[in-house]
C-alpha cells in the first residue's frame, strides 16, 4: 500500500506542567540490577515523561538511539488525541534509556568492567525500564519502538514475555547485520579516534548517511554553494548534523548503546518463542534496515505481520514521512 498525504491534522492540546518536564525515579536501592557482563548497578536513575491518567495497563514508547523521553517533542504525529499514542485514551510512558544521556544513569556512573565502561546489552536496558514501570504500578504494556526502540521492543519481548501483550516495531530488525555493526563500528573508530567531541561529529555524518536515502538527498539537499560559497550543500548539512548532536550527546553514550544494539543477536528459535501479536513495519527505502531484512525477521515470529511504509526519505521516515503509519499503529494497538 503506498503512503498517502494526510491533511494537516489538528495539534495536540497543550502539555500540563507536569507532562512536559521529565520525571525521575530512583531504582535498585536495596537489591541491585544486575548486568548482563557481572557488575551489579546500584541506585540506577530513570528519567521519564508520562502521557495520561495512571493506570495498570501502558502503551511503552521505545525512543531511537539518540532520542530522548519527550515523545510530544519528536513524534508529534503520533502523540495526541485521536493518534496513536493518545493520552485521553491509554497511560502512555516512555523512558531514556540506560547508558544513555538525557537523565538516566549513563556510562560514567555504572561499575566498571577492566578500567573500561560496562559492555551494556539491551536486556539490560530491558531490566531496568521492568523496574521503571513496576515503580509506576504499571503490570502490562503494550510496545511501540521505532529504529534502536524497535530493536529494544525485541529484546523486552524476549526479556518480559509476562509483561508485554502486543508489540509494534517499525524500522528495525531482529538483530544487527554485518553491514550496521559494520557502520556502528566506523563509527565508534571515529569516536575513539578523535575523542572530545570531533570523532562524534563524524559518527553522525556516517550515521546520518545511512539514515535517508540517495533520492532523499537529492531532493533535499542538490545545491552548490547555496549556504556556503564552493561547498556543496550536502556537506554544509552533514556538518550541521554533526555539530548539533555534538552539543546534545555525550559520546560515551554513543559508543555504549550502538555496541548494545550490535551485541543483540537473538536466534530464530528465540525468535519463534515470541507469542504476542507483533506488527512489524519496514520502510521501502531504508539503507540501513533493507525491508526484506526487517520483513525476514517479523516472518519468523509466529504471530507476527509486516507492513512496508513506502517512502523516498529511508531510515528517517517514521519521524520525516510517516504516511499511513499513523493508521496502521493505531489499529493495531486498539485490537484488543
Amino acid at each position: 500500500m503506498t503512503a498517502v498525504a494526510r491533511p494537516p491534522q489538528p495539534g495536540p492540546p497543550p502539555l500540563t506542567r507536569e507532562e512536559a518536564q521529565a520525571q525521575t525515579a530512583l531504582l535498585f536501592r536495596n537489591a541491585p540490577l544486575l548486568l548482563d557482563c557481572g557488575q551489579a548497578a546500584h541506585d540506577v536513575r530513570v528519567a521519564y515523561h508520562t502521557y495520561g491518567t495512571p493506570a495498570e495497563h501502558a502503551v511503552l514508547v521505545l525512543h531511537a538511539l539518540t532520542g530522548t523521553s519527550a515523545v510530544h517533542e519528536w513524534w508529534p504525529d503520533f502523540l495526541g488525541p485521536g493518534r496513536p499514542l493518545d493520552p485521553t485514551r491509554d497511560y502512555v510512558v516512555c523512558a531514556n534509556v540506560l547508558g544513555g544521556c538525557a537523565g538516566t544513569t549513563g556510562p560514567a556512573e555504572l561499575p566498571r568492567v577492566g578500567g573500561e565502561d560496562p559492555p551494556l546489552t539491551l536486556r539490560d536496558l530491558a531490566r531496568a525500564g521492568r523496574a521503571l514501570l513496576e515503580h509506576l504500578g504499571v503490570r502490562r504494556v503494550s510496545l511501540v519502538g521505532a529504529s534502536m526502540g524497535g530493536m529494544l521492543a525485541y529484546a523486552w519481548l524476549l526479556e518480559c514475555p509476562d509483561l508485554v501483550e502486543r508489540a509494534v516495531i517499525i524500522g528495525a530488525p531482529a538483530r544487527h547485520s554485518p553491514w550496521a555493526v559494520g557502520l556502528n563500528t566506523a563509527a565508534r573508530a571515529a569516536i575513539r579516534a578523535a575523542p572530545g567531541g570531533e570523532g562524534l561529529k563524524v559518527a553522525r555524518m556516517v550515521a546520518t548517511l545511512s539514515y535517508r536515502s540517495p533520492e532523499s538527498f537529492a531532493r533535499s539537499q542538490p545545491g552548490w554553494g547555496t549556504r556556503r560559497p564552493g561547498t556543496a550543500d550536502i556537506t554544509t548539512y552533514l556538518e550541521y548534523q554533526g555539530e548539533k548532536l555534538a552539543a546534545r550527546f555525550d559520546e560515551r553514550s554513543y559508543l555504549a548503546l550502538t555496541g548494545a544494539m550490535d551485541r543483540f543477536q537473538p536466534s530464530d528459535a528465540e525468535l519463534r518463542s515470541i507469542r504476542v501479536p507483533v506488527l512489524v513495519v519496514g520502510i521501502s527505502s531504508d539503507l540501513l534496515y533493507p525491508p526484506a531484512e526487517v520483513q525476514a525477521h517479523a516472518e519468523t515470529l509466529p504471530r507476527g505481520q509486516y507492513r512496508e511504509l513506502k517512502s523516498p526519505h529511508g531510515h528517517d521516515a517514521f519521524l520525516m514521512d510517516p504516511g499511513l503509519l499513523p493508521e496502521w499503529v493505531s489499529a493495531f494497538l486498539q485490537r484488543g
